[in-house]
C-alpha cells in the first residue's frame, strides 16, 4: 500500500516588517480639517524608502478656497526628493533611509504634516505602498 502524497506546498515568503506614515494637507491649523495626499513608506530590512502623493486641489480648496495649492504640491516634492535621496534630498542627502523618515513622520504645525505612524508586515514594500495609497488617499 503506497501513501497518500502530500501536495507540494508553496515555499514560505518572508515578510518584513514596515512603518508607515499619511501626509496631510491642513490649510487651517487651528481648524484641524485635513485632506490626505500622500503616503510615506519605510522598510528598514530592505532599505525602502518612498513617498507617493496626489494632491486633489479640490478638495484642498474646499476646506480653504484661499490654501496655497502650489506650496503644498512644493512640499510634496520636497518629501518625495527627501525619500529618494541624493542631491536633491538636500541637507539629508547623507542621511540614512531611516533618519529620513523619522525626520519626515517628526510632528509639526505646518500646512504639509504627517499623522501617526502605523506597522504592518509586507513581502514587498512597492505593492504595499501602492495598495496603502489607494485606500488611505485616492
Amino acid at each position: 500500500m503506497t501513501e497518500p502524497r502530500t501536495p507540494a506546498l508553496p515555499a514560505a515568503v518572508e515578510l518584513h516588517d514596515y512603518e508607515y506614515a499619511v501626509i496631510r494637507a491642513v490649510p487651517r491649523v487651528e481648524r484641524g480639517e485635513c485632506v490626505n495626499v500622500g503616503v510615506l513608506l519605510y522598510c528598514r530590512q530592505n532599505g525602502y524608502l518612498a513617498a507617493r502623493t496626489h494632491l486633489d486641489q479640490a478638495r484642498l480648496l474646499a476646506l480653504d478656497p484661499v490654501a496655497d495649492v502650489h506650496g503644498v504640491r512644493r512640499a510634496l516634492h520636497g518629501i518625495e526628493a527627501v525619500c529618494a535621496g541624493g542631491p536633491q534630498a538636500g541637507p539629508a542627502a547623507g542621511d540614512s533611509p531611516g533618519q529620513r523618515f523619522r525626520w519626515l513622520t517628526a510632528p509639526r504645525s505646518a500646512i504639509v504634516q504627517p499623522g501617526p505612524v502605523h506597522t504592518g508586515l509586507t513581502a514587498d514594500p512597492e505593492p504595499e505602498l501602492r495598495h496603502l495609497f489607494d485606500q488611505l488617499v485616492l
